[in-house]
Formats: C-alpha cells, structure tokens, sequence
C-alpha cells in the first residue's frame, strides 16, 4: 500500500500534466483522501474546456486558449482550494455528459451537483438570480442584481457575472445590457454569441 506522504508528494508532481506511463494514483489518492480537486479537459464548440470538481461537486469551468492557460487554471485552483490537484477524468464522467448533451441541443438544464466555494456571498445571489434565467431567454445585469435583493447594483452584478467560476452551467451569457448590447464576457463575446445560438437552435453542434 502507497503511504499517504508519497501520495501527496505523487499528486504534486503530478498535477500538471502526469506522464502517459505515470501509474494512475487517483484510486489510491481518493481512498486516502488525498484527492481535493479533480479536473478534466473538454473539447467544444466554443472551444478546450478544462473542468474540475471537488467532493462537493463541479467547482471551475474554464476556458483554454493555450496549454499555458491549463496550467494556470491548476495553479489558480491549488492556490484557492486545495494543493491536491489531479487529472482524474473518470471524476468528470457526469459533467462532461451534459455539456456534450447541451451543446448538441440535446439538454436544456444542469443536474450535477456544484461547489460554490469560488464565489462570495454576493456573487452566489448574482449566480442563484443567473441560474433562474430560463434556457433560450435572456436578461439584463440590472434584473439580475434587483432578483438577487442589490436593485442599485447592476455593475457589481456584472462584476460578479464577469468572474463567473462556472460559466455555460451558470448561464452568465444570458446576461445582457438593458439596450440590448451584449455587455461583456468572461470567454469573449464570440463565445457569448455562439452560446446565445445554441440556445436559439441555430448552432447546435456537436465537436469543435
């Protein structure tokens, strides 16, 4: 049996992108209750996703434009959560199903469980009020902030909306400015349209 002080020294060294041959330690981290945070890479149609989920539940969704961003992420979550940190895509299984699911216009709602750990107080009322938003509709940061009890606090929402640790799954692109304008995001206004689409069903595909 592995001793709980190599399995730690394991997962450090392995956090960041383990060796193909590296044994898998997740089973032996996991029973040991070395393993805090698990994370998974997805591919999409608004590009490399990296997933990660605590015991909790799904903690990160982030978006990746280079492998340096992956490590980053790693780091961001080790720093924040826990210094346990481990590629452990088995751990993913049920969110990266129903992301694939929404993004072929197959699944309208999330049911995985979430770690809010991320958000601060103010911002889990901002991300509750977002949540509400129903598939395919949209609203605007002043809405959100009055649902969530801060009727004068449009641009803290949109503060809080721009930090979102759980995008797609807490539907900050639904989000909009009460002219109508886009407003910001926290993956790029390409991303933001493209999501608006799937949910219009106008862009409902599968891959990248």
């Amino acid at each position: 049996m592995t001793r709980p002080d190599a399995l730690e020294q394991a997962l450090r060294q392995t956090a960041h992108r383990p060796a193909p041959d590296s044994p898998d330690i997740y089973p032996a981290a996991a029973a040991a209750g070395l393993l805090d945070v698990a994370y998974a890479r997805l591919d999409s149609p608004v590009g490399p996703l990296l997933l990660a989920a605590t015991p909790m539940g799904l903690a990160r969704i982030a978006y990746l434009d280079d492998d340096a961003g992956e490590d980053a992420v790693v780091q961001d979550l080790a720093t924040r959560i826990s210094p346990r940190v481990l590629a452990a895509p088995g751990k993913l299984d049920g969110p990266r199903r129903e992301l694939d699911e929404y993004f072929s216009g197959r699944r309208q709602r999330f049911d995985c469980p979430l770690d809010w750990e991320l958000m601060t107080d103010f911002a889990r009322r901002i991300m509750a009020a977002t949540a509400a938003i129903p598939y395919g509709s949209v609203s605007t940061y002043l809405e959100v902030a009055s649902r969530a009890g801060s009727p004068r606090g449009a641009r803290a929402a949109g503060n809080a909306l721009g930090s979102n640790p759980l995008p797609i799954v807490l539907p900050c692109h639904r989000v909009l400015h009460a002219g109508g304008g886009l407003g910001g995001y926290t993956g790029g206004l390409d991303r933001k349209r493209r999501l608006l689409a799937i949910e219009s069903g106008q862009d409902a595909l599968t891959g990248v």
